[in-house]
């Protein structure tokens, strides 16, 4: 019997259950999600940033799951790149995350609520110091 945290896709007496854990399901929405264009980065806990710097990816990250009577909820927390069309990315934010997940699992979300944490500039490239004293030497002569 499965825990009542892990969802049951489907039961059959021939074949047995199949039963995926939400850990799954997380990492399926995080890679969807991430994948946008207009989306800079998720927003994830110290744990998962540790996890990252050790070299492994943590694409569950800044997802969290929640169901109850209603259905499966998702909440998003995710940056944007500066100069984007924040309501354009949330709602491809939307659409790509339930049809990832009702694609790979068959399972349907009641909702995909993301919320923009922040928005961040492109960074832009610092000058090195051979260019900085060639110009001021030119100058000088």
């Amino acid at each position: 019997m499965a825990d009542e945290k892990n969802l049951v896709l489907g039961e059959s007496p021939e074949l047995g259950e199949i039963i995926i854990a939400p850990e799954v399901i997380e990492v399926i929405i995080g890679i969807a999600a991430s994948k946008v264009d207009g989306v800079y980065g998720m927003r994830g806990s110290l744990a998962s940033n540790v996890t990252e710097l050790l070299g492994k990816a943590a694409h569950g990250k800044g997802v969290y799951l929640k169901n109850d009577e209603d259905g499966l909820k998702v909440d998003i927390y995710s940056y944007f790149d500066y100069g984007t069309s924040v309501p354009k990315v949330a709602m491809a934010m939307q659409e790509r995350v339930k049809q990832q997940v009702l694609f790979m699992t068959d399972l349907a979300l009641s909702e995909v609520n993301i919320h923009v944490v922040g928005v961040v500039a492109e960074k832009l490239e610092q000058p090195t110091l051979e260019e900085l004293f060639n110009d001021e030497e030119e100058n000088n002569e």
